[in-house]
């Protein structure tokens, strides 16, 4: 069984049975035949349903939102613009998938030679709860465009979620067995995997589940795509415009109370401005509006679950423990964590080294730039690096140096239909979104005739 339950007031949402076994196969055999049909339809036919998938959640987006921020927490004027992106992911798949999916001629000595991206089959995409929504529609959207099926495994604590999304493409038009939800405990998923009708899995989770996932798909020889981890490093260069940029840069490490995979999480401030930035960050922070997450001026609410608070605050004391200082916030209630600043961090402590997923920012104090980016590369994580200065050239001429999947000049990292999403090292590989992401779960076929 699985309880969904409110973080804000504990109170429980509802009970939903796990699939049996035999249900579990029946899933996955509607999968398999949905395919046979899918995969023949035009990709015209695909995105006309999409198109109006796009439709539905902005009709929907009110109630998709509460039913968001009621199983995990996210205050609601953010549940409400994530429902928003997701709709702008279909729209970006519209008006595109056909450019992408199309033959790729290529000259040689055949009478005729091109590149054909055929669909897969069915794909599990095992996500997680801090974007219950977009996470998912971010790979629905061009996977089952290109001809693919699809089953969710989703977090528990977002079931109802997970469901709302199975209605949503039925209610859409998609034929039966293209995108279904299967509840099962993490113990039934190589089930799935194993299945010679399962084509591929995709994952974005922590680097734990990541490696889990990613040896099943190896040990039966599945392509993955693995969105996992991160402690993004946030510079702050010495000719930065604090007055132009704190509420970016506050918003990058506060945003749905720090759950995210690409937030900011370790600052890395150069001495000739740490002072400067350490008032502004901590004026801006002061500011954040906490309360229930139903309310449309609340800015941060509760963390999703108390396991996860708990997680957190051990991370932190951890770090005190290695001299790390706790200059603002750290006063907890149940699954409020109040945004918290820690300094004097270093490498050896969890708030260096590892992901701490919720609204503690670590702040590093270096000389100069050439530390400020050995500092930022020294990680075993690679998502992304945010970069904050005046000199744009000079901050351009860094790019090769940072190898990270993404690296934002200025701006904190986001995700965009329009560009690929992804990481390197232990944050994962494979790509999400723009072309790239469509191309993910497809048989690049090489098509070769002649007379």
């Amino acid at each position: 069984m699985i309880t969904t339950n409110n973080p804000f007031n504990n109170k429980d949402i509802e009970t939903y049975k796990l699939h049996t076994e035999s249900e579990v196969q029946e899933i996955i055999d509607k999968g398999a035949n949905a395919f046979k049909d899918w995969k023949m339809k035009t990709i015209g036919d695909r995105t006309d349903m999409l198109n109006k998938v796009s439709q539905l959640l902005l009709e929907r987006k009110q109630e998709y939102a509460e039913l968001m921020t009621k199983e995990m927490g996210k205050p609601i004027s953010q549940s409400i613009a994530e429902i928003e992106k997701c709709s702008a992911v279909c729209d970006f798949y519209v008006k595109n998938a056909a450019y992408f999916l199309a033959d790729e001629l290529i000259k040689t000595d055949a009478k005729e030679s091109f590149i054909s991206y055929d669909p897969s089959g069915t794909i599990l995409a095992i996500m997680p709860w801090n974007y219950p929504f977009w996470q998912v529609m971010r790979f629905a959207a061009p996977t089952l465009t290109a001809g693919n099926t699809a089953i969710l495994k989703h977090a528990s604590n977002t079931t109802g979620c997970a469901l709302a999304m199975e209605r949503l493409f039925i209610d859409a038009g998609y034929p039966e067995g293209c995108f279904q939800t299967v509840l099962i405990g993490h113990e039934d998923i190589e089930t799935i995997i194993a299945h010679e009708s399962v084509a591929g899995v995709t994952l974005t989770g922590s680097e734990k589940a990541g490696r889990s996932i990613a040896a099943l798909a190896g040990k039966h020889l599945k392509k993955s795509v693995m969105e996992l981890g991160g402690n993004n490093a946030c510079i702050i260069l010495e000719d930065a415009k604090l007055e132009k940029h704190i509420d970016t840069i506050v918003m990058a490490r506060m945003q749905n109370a720090g759950q995210s995979c690409i937030a900011a999480k370790r600052f890395i401030v150069v001495d000739a401005i740490y002072d400067e930035f350490i008032e502004a960050f901590k004026k801006r922070v002061a500011e954040i509006k906490k309360g229930d997450p139903m309310e449309m001026d609340t800015e941060i609410g509760v963390m999703a679950r108390k396991d996860l608070v708990e997680g957190l605050e051990k991370q932190v004391e951890d770090s005190i423990k290695k001299s790390a200082k706790v200059t603002y916030g750290y006063n907890n209630d149940g699954n409020y964590f109040e945004p918290t600043i820690l300094e004097d961090v270093k490498p050896g402590m969890p708030a260096f080294d590892e992901e701490l997923f919720g609204p503690v920012a670590a702040i590093i104090r270096v000389a100069d730039k050439q530390e400020a980016i050995e500092t930022a590369t020294h990680s075993k994580f690679g998502l992304g690096t945010m970069i904050f200065t005046k000199d744009l050239e000079a901050a351009r001429k860094l790019i090769s140096d940072i190898p990270d999947g993404a690296f934002f000049i200025n701006d904190m990292v986001k995700s965009d239909p329009q560009l690929p999403f992804g990481g390197t090292k232990a944050s994962g590989y494979g790509r999400e979104l723009s072309q790239e992401g469509i191309l993910e779960f497809v048989n690049k076929k090489t098509v070769y005739i002649k007379k």
